[in-house]
């Protein structure tokens, strides 16, 4: 989930990120009695063009009742997407947001100078399921103090390319032609590909970083196989075709521009400096929801998520 409980000390910040590493296994961690399996940030790969985290949520049944719940808590310097092939989520945010994400839409959350948001399934009075990827994307340097906004596009609004074997649907960005109808605060990619038995898709060439995850099945990349649960980040400019096993494949492609340089990250806080880290850090410890930095959503404000303390 965006919320990110856990300060991580292995997440890579400054100086520490190297230039590239070719295959990420994802770690598992656990949020709350519902883990996830994260890609980025890795130990040699901070971001893949300006997505600076990924996780992948279940496969997941809950019990009724149950499923994620997660309180208010703060963002800065960053945009969430939320992408989702089963369940829903119910999203409040403090800009007044009230919306359920469903499969096959399109969330982008841009917290910029500040927002605030929760994350449940608080319907269900019935078990439930939920799959999908949430992401960080770090903001351009100048744009990292923008107004917080928040977008959403039904799955019907995203071009979907489809032939030889494969369903293509554009979340975000440009590629192969077409432009999804989110606009974004930086040049990327990101799509969903599902590929029939033996069905290659070649990697978008307008782009100068590009990587590829696995999510269901396997595919052959230059004669090496890559299982579900692998992230591969290629070189610029090379010419890659991914090719689905006999069982076919789901593959989240995405990349883009890369940034100005790494980003400090702390708690669910990304930015250029530590200073405005630190600023958002007081802003929220304060809680001065009615004339401070960071309000409560409207329709979910009688908790929060307090300040970790914890040093950066």
């Amino acid at each position: 989930m965006s919320w990110n409980p856990a300060l991580d000390p292995d997440c890579p910040t400054g100086d520490a990120v190297d230039a590239i590493d070719t295959v990420i296994v994802p770690r598992a961690r656990d949020l709350g009695g519902f883990e996830v399996r994260r890609a980025l940030p890795a130990p040699k790969r901070q971001m893949v063009g300006p997505f600076i985290f990924f996780d992948q949520m279940g496969p997941a049944e809950f019990l009724t009742g149950q499923g994620i719940d997660v309180r208010p808590h703060p963002h800065i310097g960053l945009a969430t997407v939320t992408y989702l092939h089963q369940g829903r989520i119910h999203h409040r945010d403090s800009l007044g947001t009230d919306q359920w994400i469903t499969p096959g839409a399109v969330n982008l959350m841009m917290a910029g100078h500040g927002i605030t948001h929760s994350e449940r399934m608080d319907d269900d009075d019935r078990p439930a399921s939920l799959f999908g990827i949430q992401s960080w994307i770090a903001l351009p340097e100048e744009r990292e103090d923008d107004p917080a906004t928040f977008i959403h596009a039904s799955a019907a609004d995203l071009p979907v390319l489809e032939g030889e074997g494969k369903e293509v649907r554009l979340i975000l960005g440009t590629a192969y032609g077409e432009t999804a109808p989110v606009q974004t605060p930086s040049e990327m990619f990101y799509l969903d590909a599902t590929l029939a038995a033996g069905a290659a898709i070649p990697l978008p060439d307008n782009h100068e970083d590009r990587g590829a995850y696995v999510l269901e099945g396997a595919v052959d990349v230059a004669g090496q196989r890559f299982d579900a649960g692998r992230m591969m980040v290629f070189r610029p400019g090379d010419q890659v075709s991914l090719r689905a096993g006999d069982q076919g494949a789901r593959i989240m492609l995405l990349g883009g521009a890369t940034l100005n340089g790494p980003r400090h990250i702390w708690w669910n806080f990304v930015a250029s400096s530590r200073d405005k880290i630190d600023a958002a850090k007081e802003a929220w410890r304060a809680g001065d929801w009615a004339n401070g930095r960071f309000q409560l959503p409207a329709g979910d404000n009688q908790e929060h998520i307090p300040l970790p303390e914890r040093r950066s």
